[in-house]
């Protein structure tokens, strides 16, 4: 190799270099982005009421301590602090006169305080609204594996006449914002009797364009010779769907239930209009409802809003495998 070809080469992999440790910056930055709030959200979960307010804000929980005896530390709140003597004015945490110690004698400790989640849970019934919300997102789900299946196998490999126009005419409707039909969807809703029911979150939601669209797509890459085999052995439209293709396509089915399950549980405006009472309210509407009861106590609001979100965070840890292979497979053929 001559002495102008090793120069291209090294010319070559430097810019590769940067190019990549361009792209490592820019996923760096994406990752600090997306995590921090959740971490500030976690954080604020743990602390005193006192300590979200003190600034400069801390982002390990922490708690201040007096040795009240030989060996005894006891937690307190600080009130104000003197630097030309020294000294900080501290009340106990639990209430009782303000004292004025050496600002030695105050220690700092990681003090992570978990009964935040116990008194956000107790001061609103989680309990009812994670049932509702688990209900409804077993039917929502289960009713949309169903209905995309059907519907995604019929628009891949059935002729029919308008095929491709009413497939387009679904697709056009996830253009249509929510708050354009809502309007009508309630007063439908209303002449059938269904506000406030758990037919109202349910019914309307068996069907999902987008899982439609995605499992169309990964049935169209299915080879025909796999069908026309098939159909020699004897076997029919439904057979072939439940014993050949859905077994083909379970990195999609699992996208599919992702996708239902994150938009179920996280709907919202949905619910709120169309629930009125604790009975059916999912999680989504009791949060905001219990952020404006607590809208002073952010520790609360920060613990409600952890263990709301927590049961999504560790499914999408679980399938995001099965999501990125989803996406990869179904193409975009048409």
């Amino acid at each position: 190799m001559s002495a102008r070809d090793r120069e291209l080469n090294a010319a070559f992999r430097t810019r590769r270099s940067l190019s990549r440790a361009g792209v490592y910056a820019l996923l760096w930055i994406g990752v600090v982005v997306m995590v921090v709030p959740f971490v500030w959200m976690i954080t604020t979960s743990l602390k005193s009421p006192i300590e979200i307010l003190e600034f400069p804000p801390t982002w390990i929980p922490t708690g201040h301590f007096v040795e009240a005896a030989p060996g005894v530390w006891s937690e307190v709140n600080i009130v104000s602090r003197n630097a030309a003597a020294g000294t900080i004015s501290v009340r106990p945490l639990g209430g009782g006169p303000e004292t004025t110690v050496d600002g030695a004698a105050v220690r700092d400790r990681f003090r992570f305080r978990l009964e935040n989640y116990a008194e956000a849970w107790r001061q609103a019934p989680f309990a009812r609204y994670y049932f509702n919300t688990i209900l409804v997102t077993i039917f929502v789900v289960a009713g949309v594996l169903v209905t995309s299946a059907l519907a995604a196998y019929a628009f891949a490999r059935m002729k029919f006449w308008g095929r491709d126009n009413i497939f387009v005419l679904f697709l056009s409707m996830m253009m249509v914002p929510q708050p354009v039909y809502i309007v009508p969807s309630y007063i439908i809703l209303v002449k059938l009797g269904w506000i406030d029911t758990y037919q109202a979150l349910i019914v309307p939601w068996l069907a999902h364009i987008f899982s439609i669209f995605l499992l169309r797509q990964h049935f169209k890459t299915i080879p025909a010779d796999l069908y026309d085999a098939a159909i020699i052995d004897g076997c029919s439209r439904f057979a072939f769907l439940w014993r050949i293709m859905l077994p083909l396509s379970k990195a999609v089915l699992v996208a599919v239930v992702i996708f239902a399950v994150v938009g179920t549980w996280n709907s919202f405006l949905w619910p709120l209009v169309m629930t009125n009472t604790t009975a059916v309210r999912p999680l989504q509407v009791g949060l905001a409802r219990f952020s404006q009861e607590q809208g002073t106590n952010h520790e609360l609001m920060m613990a409600a809003a952890t263990f709301s979100i927590a049961p999504l965070i560790v499914a999408y840890f679980f399938a995001q495998k099965q999501i990125i292979q989803s996406l990869a497979t179904s193409g975009m053929k048409t």
